[in-house]
């Protein structure tokens, strides 16, 4: 958990905005990808790599707040 509290957040905000949306036109590609997947059509190898990659800034910004959080 030290390495999470190490990461600074502008950093996570950074990647969140250009990683996490990108490309931002015509729809950012975890927006697609989630609504894939709660359609049950996320089904294809890359497609879930895709959902991966993109969504991973977010995950780390979630674990960070939660992490920040319940410190106190």
């Amino acid at each position: 958990m030290q390495f999470l509290d190490q990461i600074p957040f502008q950093l996570v905000l950074i990647a969140c905005v250009t990683l996490g949306l990108a490309p931002f036109f015509p729809e950012p590609h975890v927006w697609e990808k989630l609504k894939m997947l709660v359609a049950g059509d996320l089904r294809q190898t890359v497609d879930i790599f895709d959902l991966l990659m993109h969504g991973l800034p977010w995950l780390v910004l979630l674990a960070k707040l939660a992490r920040t959080v319940l410190r106190g």
